[in-house]
């Protein structure tokens, strides 16, 4: 039992690095493309403004919800897997 809780430690801990690592890359992503359709002379005002706008509003976005599924598919995977060995 101390070696499950090992693992899942050790997992949770990866899988925490790889969620801010995505975080980090799919922010990056998004100031990209807001940088980049500023550029394009559509949208008049202050670009840091624009950026700003768009970046608050990202951090209300689905994509950026979604991301918390780094945690939720292992983690249902692993029980179901447990499950299936252990009562099956």
């Amino acid at each position: 039992m101390i070696a499950f809780f090992k693992l899942a430690l050790f997992g949770y801990i990866g899988l925490t690095v790889i969620y801010w690592l995505l975080a980090i890359y799919s922010r990056s992503v998004e100031r990209e493309r807001l940088e980049k359709h500023y550029d394009t002379g559509d949208v008049t005002g202050a670009r840091d403004d624009y950026i700003e706008r768009g970046m608050a509003a990202y951090e209300h976005s689905l994509r950026r919800r979604l991301i918390w599924l780094v945690f939720v598919i292992p983690t249902v995977v692993v029980v179901a897997l447990v499950w299936i060995l252990n009562f099956s």
